[in-house]
């Protein structure tokens, strides 16, 4: 006996190949769009914090000169 998911998985594989790519594109970006709201909630978190005090920022300078010592680029 097969799960729901097995047989979901068996029917889009059955698929012609157009309409399998169509079926991933969509499914690719329901994904994004999960991903894009969890991002927007997590900036207007840090941006609370931050306008509360909670949070200290540091000048971008300071961000990438850092960054540039971590991966060895003396640029």
């Amino acid at each position: 006996m097969t799960s729901p998911q097995e047989d979901l998985e068996a029917a889009a594989l059955a698929l012609p190949r157009e309409e399998r790519a169509r079926l991933a594109r969509r499914l690719i970006a329901s994904l994004d769009h999960e991903v894009e709201d969890a991002w927007i909630a997590e900036v207007r978190e840090r941006l609370s914090a931050y306008e509360r005090g909670d949070l200290d920022a540091l000048p971008a300078e300071d961000v990438i000169a850092e960054g540039r010592r971590q991966v060895g680029d003396g640029a």
